[in-house]
C-alpha cells in the first residue's frame, strides 16, 4: 500500500510539473513572434460594438497583424478593427490600410453580420506605409 501511496504522488507531481512547464503567460498586446510588429492605440473596453485602433509601420502582412489583433478579442461584442499607418495621416484622417470585423457572441454576430467567431477582412487598395 505505501508503495503505491507513494508512486501515486510522484505521479501526481509529475502530471503537475508538467503542467506548469507548458503553461505560459504572455503579454497579449504584443504580437506573436512571426507577425510584423504593431502597436493598438485605441481598444475599446465596453459596449456591443467595439472598435480596435492599430497603427503599423509598413504594408507588409496586414492580414497576419488583423488575425494576431482578432485572435485576441474574446469579449461578447461586434469587433471593429482599424488597421492605419503610423505616418501618413492629417488632423482630420487616418491613412487606414484595412478594415476588419470579429463577431463574438450573439451580441456581435448581431452587430457585425458575421456569424459568431467569424471575421472579415479588406485592405485598402493603393495605400502605402510609410506615407
Amino acid at each position: 500500500m505505501k508503495h503505491r501511496a507513494t508512486a501515486a504522488a510522484l505521479a501526481a507531481v509529475a502530471a503537475l510539473a508538467a503542467l506548469t512547464a507548458c503553461s505560459s503567460s504572455s503579454d497579449d498586446s504584443k504580437p506573436a513572434a512571426n507577425v510584423p510588429a504593431y502597436k493598438i492605440t485605441h481598444q475599446d473596453t465596453s459596449g456591443n460594438q467595439r472598435t480596435v485602433t492599430v497603427e503599423v509601420t509598413s504594408t507588409k502582412d496586414l492580414r497576419a497583424v488583423f488575425d494576431d489583433v482578432t485572435g485576441k478579442l474574446t469579449d461578447d461584442a461586434g469587433w471593429f478593427v482599424e488597421i492605419n499607418c503610423a505616418t501618413g495621416a492629417t488632423k482630420g484622417a487616418d491613412n487606414r490600410l484595412a478594415n476588419g470585423r470579429k463577431a463574438v457572441g450573439s451580441i456581435g454576430a448581431a452587430a457585425t453580420g458575421l456569424d459568431d467567431g467569424k471575421t472579415a477582412y479588406e485592405a485598402n487598395k493603393g495605400r502605402t506605409c510609410p506615407a
